[in-house]
């Protein structure tokens, strides 16, 4: 099943679960592969950032990545991005034969000019092949690549095999709406749009013409709902769920603390076996717990999925 520009709904970033001693736990990365389709998710993206990729070799990230594959149903999305071209290329070659549905691509922290994001992607696409869909990884924040949304347009322009865009821009707001009204007005094939940045502003994201989420927050859950009663024009319901689950969304938002904490829920939650990450790479201390913890009884009130 391949990935096309019509794609619509949550593709949660699923982290690369662990054992203390730094070891794969392949028995979790089953349980919250079927957690996933269980939820309601439409697809899946293993080996994101927030999945550690750079922290495997090659040979783990393909095990990895099959196995999520082999597990579910489920289109999935394989992050493929690499310093290297070489590394890119055969890891996309064994993730598309093991039945990938796409691959992303983040550009590389040294480009500055629109000409050399372009020039870029470009030779990306050509190097994992026309017949293999991509999506565009825009996340200035960590990348500190900015593309405009003019940009943007060129990269879908120039590759046919370009069919979403996982935007992480912020404020981003209005590159969205930018892009939506390229299309609009021709200028712009059709293109899914998935959101990031942990869904801290999907609610919005939605309402500028978002297709979904792209994200791996805790409680995949509420993605879910959001995007779904969006779409269904249900406002002030989809605010109000996304409201509630505001203040862990927010705290599982810090900066280099993000993944501990969501492998901390997803563990409390049953669905990871241990919230450990491979170093380098730490946990959450006595306090922080406590902080989630407190953060999840509040939680708790409003949606009872937080009841752990």
């Amino acid at each position: 099943m391949r990935l096309t520009p019509d794609a619509k709904g949550v593709f949660p970033i699923a982290p690369t679960p662990f054992h203390p001693d730094g070891r794969i736990d392949e028995a979790s990365i089953d349980r919250m592969t079927d957690f996933y389709g269980e939820i309601g998710a439409t697809g899946l993206t293993v080996l994101g950032i927030m999945g550690e990729a750079p922290k495997l070799d090659g040979a783990e990230a393909i095990a990895v990545a099959s196995r999520v594959i082999r597990r579910t149903k489920l289109p999935v999305v394989i992050g493929v991005s690499a310093p290297g071209f070489a590394a890119m290329g055969s890891l996309t070659r064994a993730v598309m034969e093991a039945g990938a549905a796409a691959v992303m691509i983040a550009p590389p922290p040294s480009l500055r000019t629109d000409d050399q994001i372009v020039g870029y992607y470009a030779q990306a696409a050509e190097v994992i092949g026309p017949d293999v869909p991509f999506v565009i990884q825009d996340y200035p924040l960590t990348l500190s690549v900015v593309m405009t949304p003019g940009v943007i347009r060129r990269i879908v322009t120039d590759n046919p095999n370009c069919v979403m865009l996982k935007h992480e821009d912020w404020p981003g707001l209005e590159k969205i709406s930018g892009l939506r009204a390229f299309q609009r007005d021709g200028s712009l094939r059709p293109l899914s749009i998935l959101c990031g940045n942990g869904g801290l502003f999907l609610d919005f994201e939605c309402e500028r013409g978002a297709d979904g989420a792209n994200t791996g927050y805790a409680f995949p859950e509420m993605l879910v709902d959001v995007v779904r009663l969006s779409a269904a024009g249900e406002r002030e319901r989809a605010h109000d769920v996304f409201d509630a689950h505001l203040p862990l969304l927010r705290y599982e938002q810090q900066p280099g603390l993000g993944l501990a904490v969501r492998k901390y829920v997803l563990m409390r939650r049953g669905i990871l076996a241990s919230d450990a990450q491979r170093k380098p790479g730490g946990g959450l201390s006595a306090a922080a717990k406590a902080e989630v913890d407190f953060l999840l009884e509040r939680l708790a009130r409003h949606d009872s999925r937080a009841r752990l």
